[in-house]
């Protein structure tokens, strides 16, 4: 059963019940807004192109500010070329964005980690697009970077090229002459190797060698500005994702060999700054007797597999960078393709040899039915003419012998018995 409160215990307690309250009353002063105390927006900001495709935005806290307790950061809304907004508790920014459009942004003050206070009103600057003559830009840039081995090199084993192509403005003077430009974190690097159109103007170009990471995941941004007597030609940026533009070698050293009826494939890793544990594969084989295509993926750099007949295989692997190191991008090319195993098959000379001889016997028949029914024999060959013989000669004999007579009467008789022929010898011995 509760004992009942004394007044000497109340008397105890009333310190420390009016400490709490104080505390409680401090609590909900500082939750709730304080209608004297305005948060006000940054002063001075501006917006600076500090490098290809790169800006620098900067503000100063306004001075007029009244102190507090409350700690206080930046909202930035990004409104062009693309919108975008983030928070910071720092007076500058830096940002890799396209400005061949223009780039604007806005800045207020606002409390920071959640406080009720209502924020600044916004103040804005802009950097307004470089000068040109529309439709005189490039179109269609694409790039794609590659990695090949380079040991004689203090960059590092291997080398990553770039290679970058596109079309001419639709509004371009004929002298428009383009000029290529690629920017990868700090470094900056022109282009020196172009090909040209028929009008000898820039369309593509590479580079051999540049300062870019295929390892890296900063982005890549290519800048084309042009010249021409006739007109301002506007310049033209994009960005690029690494992983979106990187052309995967395809596996090398790929052997196969078949056992029994297991095939055993086996390849090495392409070329490429990536450990071997950063590809996936796809591994096709090719049944050259049953005519079909069999493909399998992979994550390691070996496959055995089940065969149920003898026949040639066809095999080729390819390969990408796994998501496991980089977000997906392409895969490369087919390896060159092997082959093994027995061909059951006549060899090609034999089916050489079968088809000509079946060519050589359709010539011929096709050559008999034309001479029959256009009677081309008998105009190619005529007979050889032969002296006429167009009788029949019928010997008839006749003895009469009489008694008495010393002479024989032999009569001869030879006519002729065929139509269109009136010739008659009669010889009388």
């Amino acid at each position: 059963m509760a004992r009942p409160l004394r007044f000497s215990d109340a008397i105890i307690m009333a310190p420390e019940l009016l400490i709490l309250l104080g505390v409680a009353v401090i609590l909900q002063a500082d939750l709730l807004p304080d209608k004297k105390f305005l948060l006000l927006p940054p002063v001075n900001f501006t917006i600076k192109a500090v490098n290809l495709a790169q800006v620098l935005l900067r503000w100063e806290p306004n001075p007029d500010q009244e102190q507090s307790n409350v700690q206080l950061g930046y909202h930035v809304k990004i409104n062009a070329p693309q919108e975008e907004d983030y928070e910071t508790r720092n007076t500058e920014s830096s940002l890799v964005t396209i400005l061949h459009k223009g780039f604007s942004a806005s800045v207020q003050t606002v409390p920071w980690n959640d406080h009720p206070l209502q924020a600044s009103s916004w103040v804005s600057a802009e950097l307004k697009a470089p000068p040109g003559s529309p439709g005189t830009e490039i179109v269609n840039l694409t790039c794609t970077t590659n990695t090949k081995a380079d040991n004689y090199t203090h960059t590092g084993p291997y080398q990553v090229s770039l290679h970058c192509t596109w079309l001419v403005g639709k509004d371009a003077p004929d002298d428009t002459q383009y000029f290529l430009y690629y920017r990868y974190r700090s470094r900056t690097e022109e282009c020196q190797e172009y090909s040209k159109d028929a009008l000898r103007r820039n369309v593509a170009c590479w580079f051999p060698r540049t300062f870019i990471n295929s390892k890296g995941r900063d982005s890549l941004a290519v800048y084309v500005n042009g010249s021409s007597k006739e007109a301002a030609i506007k310049p033209f940026d994009q960005l690029f994702a690494l992983h979106t533009i990187d052309r995967v070698n395809p596996p090398v050293n790929v052997t196969a060999e078949i056992k029994g009826t297991c095939l055993s494939i086996h390849w090495e890793k392409p070329v490429s700054a990536f450990p071997s544990h950063c590809f996936d594969y796809e591994v096709k084989i090719y049944n050259a007797k049953k005519g079909y295509f069999q493909t399998e993926k992979m994550t390691t750099n070996t496959l055995i597999t089940i065969i149920d007949d003898v026949s040639k295989y066809y095999i080729q692997v390819k390969a990408a960078v796994s998501p496991v190191c980089r977000t997906t991008g392409l895969w490369s090319e087919w390896s060159q393709p092997i082959y093994v195993g027995k061909d059951d098959q006549k060899p090609w000379r034999e089916w050489f040899l079968i088809a000509v001889m079946m060519t050589i016997c359709f010539i011929l028949l096709i050559f008999s039915l034309i001479c029959r029914i256009c009677h081309l024999w008998t105009k190619l060959f005529p007979p050889v003419p032969v002296p006429k013989s167009n009788t029949n000669d019928f010997l008839v004999t006749i003895n009469n012998e009489k008694t008495g007579s010393s002479e024989t009467e032999i009569e001869v008789i030879s006519y002729v018995e065929q139509a269109g022929f009136e010739t008659l010898e009669d010889s009388v011995f």
